[in-house]
């Protein structure tokens, strides 16, 4: 996370969880801040196939939560 931006990421998330544990295809969503680091958060989503996580992505970009995030991360996400 982009340094000093973690009390306004934990906004962001708390502000769309409700949203993005209520999609269909939602299997869990978390994330987790390190309290000895608190600029590191480890966001993990899991969706019942590839195809729901695209189109959880693609809301994503549409409702503007990507451009919203983007600005408050250091470095590329990683999926797994």
């Amino acid at each position: 996370m982009a340094e000093g931006k973690s009390t306004e990421m934990t906004a962001v998330l708390k502000k769309r969880r409700p949203d993005d544990r209520a999609r269909r295809s939602t299997e869990f969503v978390t994330d987790r801040r390190d309290h000895d680091r608190p600029n590191k958060t480890v966001l993990t989503d899991r969706w019942s196939s590839r195809e729901d996580d695209n189109a959880y992505w693609t809301w994503s970009e549409v409702d503007g939560a990507t451009d919203a995030i983007a600005g408050l991360v250091a470095g590329a996400s990683v999926v797994r």
